[in-house]
């Protein structure tokens, strides 16, 4: 019971201290590319091995083509998820469970990002709110749009689907991860993440070699975008916002993105603030019953929040069932 006890207070601790790191020191921006923090970035480093290794997967035939797809996937995954169970099973037996603490840290906050997102948006919206919109355009790639033709309300929405859709993928996945399968297994959502990211499209060039990478993104990450659009509208109701709004435009509208799985929260937080989020010629989200602008990308934020400590109050929950079975890494 004791040492059930030690490895769930260890792997809490390790969970609080990466989010809280995360939110002190936030990731590199996209914008240096040059700078050494980016470079070494874990998803940069996937990216980078994923395009490296690409051509070797490829083949004339489809259905080879398809089978060389599951091998490129499985390669990259294994390829940055052994070398973390062994490199912390390994810190953990010779060095301690500090140490291995420290480390274990360090990695789990590298598979999450909320302090770069958060100055992002707020900048957005304090240049949407000045309607200074050359300054707010900078913040519309959030959702890969062209911004030249963009007004405030547009770049307001560009910014808002984009928190909701990261919410999944840069914070609420990874913590699910760890809490079920350790600091590997957030590694491990991070990679398939990353493939999905690379080549996980329906062009020519993909579409036979991404479509194992596309397809396990959208089945791991099925349960956790409709459980988040769930603590999404919880959220709205703590915050006092329009909750019951929130759940019938998630039930409306989820199914109107390309994305089988980000429709939900993305609907929800629509419907929580009561607006219309829209990316031309591909889906429209919820009703203008509100205006759509700067602060309501403030909002979004505290949305956001609320719903990343009901998350992770949920994890904790689940890591005192996990570690009582066995202590992942």
């Amino acid at each position: 019971m004791i040492l059930y006890l030690l490895a769930a207070l260890v792997s809490i601790v390790v969970l609080v201290l990466a989010v809280l790191l995360d939110l002190i020191v936030g990731d590199p921006s996209p914008n240096n590319t040059d700078e050494w923090a980016f470079k070494l970035h874990p998803t940069v480093l996937m990216g980078k091995f994923t395009k490296k290794i690409e051509p070797y997967f490829k083949n004339p035939d489809a259905q080879t083509e398809k089978i060389l797809g599951v091998l490129l996937g499985l390669t990259v995954i294994a390829a940055f998820t052994l070398p973390t169970f062994f490199g912390l099973w390994a810190l953990y037996v010779l060095l301690g469970v500090a140490v291995y603490a420290i480390i274990a840290v360090v990695i789990l906050k590298l598979t999450i990002c909320i302090k770069l997102e958060t100055d992002w948006a707020k900048a957005a919206a304090k240049a949407i709110q000045k309607n200074d919109l050359e300054e707010a355009k900078k913040y519309s790639h959030f959702s890969r749009r062209e911004s030249k033709d963009l007004n405030g309300s547009q770049i307001s929405s560009a910014v808002i689907e984009s928190m909701a859709e990261n919410l999944i993928d840069f914070k609420l996945s990874p913590m699910l991860s760890f809490a079920l399968f350790g600091v590997t297994g957030a590694i491990a959502f991070r990679a398939i993440n990353t493939l999905d990211g690379m080549v996980g499209f329906k062009d020519k060039e993909h579409i036979n070699t991404g479509w194992f990478s596309a397809n396990l993104d959208t089945v791991i990450n099925y349960i956790p975008t409709r459980l988040t659009a769930f603590l999404m509208i919880i959220a709205a109701a703590i915050l006092d916002l329009d909750y019951q709004n929130a759940f019938r435009i998630a039930v409306r509208d989820h199914a109107k993105t390309p994305s089988r799985n980000h429709g939900w929260p993305m609907a929800a937080m629509a419907g929580a603030l009561r607006v219309q989020l829209e990316k031309p010629g591909q889906y429209v989200l919820g009703e203008p019953l509100e205006k759509l602008n700067g602060d309501k990308i403030l909002c979004a934020l505290q949305i956001r929040d609320v719903t990343i400590v009901l998350w992770m109050i949920m994890c904790v929950g689940i890591i005192a069932v996990t570690r009582f079975l066995f202590f992942p890494f």
